[in-house]
Order: structure tokens, then C-alpha cells, then sequence
């Protein structure tokens, strides 16, 4: 199984997120971009994930709920900025917790011979929002997300 990699250098402003996936790019797109496959993969196993909306174009908006057992709630939303494409996605991003740290995320799918490396950069106004995500225990929600993606997109390649 692949491993992510999550870089964020001491005194920056940004995490960067690498992982490879044996599946297409299309693929990878269309696990970003359509509620029905987002709802199966993003966020720790132990939450729920609505898609409240999402508008896949230049300025549209999008905001995805994660609930737990109990029915907390926790909601993060932002814009695309740019036409999300195959060449990549790029949107702001805020959790709805801690309103007015936002930060701005650029992903990348860059496929060879039908494996897809995906890149986020993920750039934040402060070194002390980064901080305060890194601290939030983004790194272990990011490394469930990314192993359930893998999961997924292997039953669906499985299928072609």
C-alpha cells in the first residue's frame, strides 16, 4: 500500500501532501469532484460525511459535514477558484470552528503509465494556522482519508 507523505517545514506557511494511487487521474478527479464518491472516502473512518454542496466551476462553493456518533457536528467550507480540471483543483478552505483561518489549497493529478500522483499544497495566512492544523491532528485524518481513497479506487478498478 502506498504511503502519503506530508511535508511542513518548521517556520512555513505551508503543508504539502504527495501520494500515489494505481488508478487514472480521471479517476482521482472524478473521487475529488462527485459527492457520491467523496461521501466514501474523505475523513476519519468513525465519521459520517455529507456533502452539503459542492459546485465544481470557477467561484462555486462547496461545504462538507462531518458527524460523529453522537452527532457532532463539524463543517468545513470554501471556494473554487479556477475551473477544476484533470490539470488540477484549486479552492480556499475553512473550518467552520475556527472561522476566518482560511486557507488556500492547490491539488495536482499527475499520472504515468496509469498511476496517478496526487499533490496538495496547502497554504495558510499564518506559520501559526499551519501550526494550529498540524497540532488539530490533521495528519492522522489525512492518512485514514487517503488509505480509505486507496480502498475505494481499488474495488472500482477492479470493476473496469
Amino acid at each position: 500500500m502506498a504511503k502519503t507523505q506530508i511535508i511542513a517545514e518548521p517556520g512555513t506557511q505551508q503543508i504539502l501532501i504527495n501520494r500515489e494511487f494505481d488508478a487514472p487521474r480521471e479517476l482521482l478527479f472524478r473521487a475529488h469532484t462527485d459527492p457520491e464518491m467523496l461521501v466514501q472516502w474523505l475523513g476519519p473512518r468513525q465519521l459520517t460525511l455529507t456533502v452539503d454542496r459542492l459546485d465544481v466551476c470557477d467561484g462555486g462553493t462547496w461545504r462538507f459535514i462531518h458527524r460523529d456518533a453522537n452527532g457532532n457536528e463539524y463543517a468545513f467550507h470554501g471556494v473554487h477558484h479556477g475551473l477544476p480540471s484533470l490539470d488540477g483543483i484549486v479552492r480556499t478552505f475553512e473550518f467552520e470552528g475556527a472561522p476566518g483561518y482560511v486557507s488556500l489549497e492547490t491539488m495536482t493529478f499527475e499520472e504515468c503509465e496509469g498511476r496517478t500522483m496526487v499533490h496538495q499544497n496547502v497554504v495558510f495566512q499564518t506559520v501559526e494556522g499551519r501550526n494550529g492544523m498540524i497540532q488539530s491532528g490533521m495528519e492522522s485524518g489525512v492518512n485514514e482519508s487517503m488509505e480509505r481513497l486507496d480502498e475505494l479506487l481499488a474495488t472500482l478498478t477492479a470493476v473496469r
